[in-house]
């Protein structure tokens, strides 16, 4: 093995399912996949750890696979945030720097951006990014980066992306629970962006949903940067609970007939009978299904739309809204949303990927690439640089010693 390669790795930790993808860097900064799996999660609310056990558990499962593949042990990881203490503030500062011939630096830079945020972020968030949407320097706005230039007052405007703190440190102590450092936290519906969205989209205007399981995600790009990111706390799992309730089944079979019977296009010819189940059919008269579908996809579409109108860009995106995640895998859900939002949709998967990730092009992918990616932009490389025979993930994952392990750690 190269021991000389450098690896990144991004973990999204859902309420449904935890995925992970192995990355190599090259030296002109080319990524390859390498290293893939998805599993069941478990102790996650909503996008917020119940318990530590449980994503601990899940993750130690889900790595070994993805580590075998690539050859190599995780340590460090970009790591998915989602709930809905996850939300955006447009902030502003402003510093004085020196005479009007100061030559803006860094440390300015540092300065004006902790202005910004000192005050106007209450103590018990934890600030997840600062991005600056323009800077002003001696009242001339619309300057992107003021590094070089003079001026005697530097003016910042922001969007500052922050979560509940308490919610922060236990997913970093779930993750370190199984052995994973949890490098930097971020929303997911940001890190999907970063997979399937272009340059060309982020300027002219668009909005990323990530449709999962018990959450819904908003984020909205223009003029190259992120202007509002939003949670709502309900998704695909809702629909299925209200299939169970209405038609009093289990949820198993509620899943099934949600993920093989159920489309975006309700106006669609379609047999009257829903037949499911493997032993003892049974029949579900399709009408009173799709009622119930479509009334919770109208709910969590109308949420998506006042997120988008408090945000001002309801109608307002020219590229559009692209949908993500397992929720965007139903069929003719592009449909659907195209309607409820009246703008144009699409489905986004990971694009121009390089490695074994032909079988991660999907939209539920979508977060866990983007989480690699933006570990590999930063050349946050993991600590370790090959797989080391120094423990086997899955093998601790029951029993006292499990609980142990989490214990020590803190």
């Amino acid at each position: 093995m190269d021991e000389n390669k450098r690896f990144v790795t991004g973990l999204d930790l859902g309420t449904e399912n935890v995925r992970a993808v192995i990355a190599t860097v090259s030296k002109d900064g080319e990524v390859s996949i390498v290293g893939y799996n998805e599993g069941k999660s478990a102790g996650m609310r909503k996008g917020i750890p119940a318990n530590l056990t449980g994503p601990a558990e899940a993750i130690d499962r889900m790595l070994g696979d993805a580590e075998r593949m690539g050859g190599y042990d995780v340590r460090d990881a970009y790591v998915s945030i989602n709930g809905s203490t996850v939300i955006s503030t447009h902030t502003e500062g402003m510093i004085a720097v020196g005479a009007v011939d100061h030559e803006i630096n860094d440390e300015d830079l540092a300065r004006v951006e902790d202005v910004a945020v000192t005050g106007r972020i209450p103590a018990n968030r934890d600030v997840l990014d600062v991005i600056p949407l323009e800077y002003a320097l001696d009242g001339q706005g619309g300057i992107k980066d003021p590094l070089g230039m003079a001026g005697a007052r530097l003016e910042m405007r922001a969007c500052v992306v922050s979560a509940l703190t308490p919610n922060c440190e236990n997913l970093r102590r779930a993750t370190m629970a199984a052995d994973v450092k949890a490098h930097r936290l971020v929303p997911s519906v940001v890190a999907a962006a970063k997979a399937v969205l272009t340059d060309r989209q982020k300027e002219n205007g668009v909005a990323v949903v990530d449709l999962g399981a018990s959450t819904t995600s908003v984020a909205v790009y223009e003029e190259g940067d992120l202007q509002y990111v939003g949670v709502i706390p309900a998704g695909s799992n809702n629909l299925t609970n209200d299939l169970a309730i209405v038609l009093a089944i289990e949820p198993e079979l509620a899943e099934e007939i949600k993920v093989n019977f159920i489309t975006g296009n309700f106006n669609a010819e379609k047999s009257l009978a829903i037949k499911v189940g493997k032993k003892g059919e049974r029949v579900f008269d399709r009408k009173e299904v799709e009622v119930v579908a479509k009334a919770r996809l109208d709910e969590i579409f109308s949420e998506v739309r006042k997120k988008l109108k408090s945000a001002k860009y309801d109608q307002r995106l020219p590229e559009g809204i692209v949908l993500v995640g397992g929720g965007a895998k139903m069929r003719d859900i592009d449909l659907f949303a195209k309607e409820a939002l009246e703008a144009a949709v699409k489905i986004g998967v990971p694009r121009e990927l390089n490695g074994v990730a032909e079988s991660i092009a999907k939209p539920e992918f979508a977060t866990a690439v983007g989480l690699a990616l933006m570990a590999a932009e930063a050349s946050q490389f993991d600590s370790a640089v090959a797989k080391k025979t120094k423990k086997t993930k899955g093998s601790k994952t029951s029993g006292f010693g499990f609980i142990k392990n989490i214990f020590s750690k803190f």
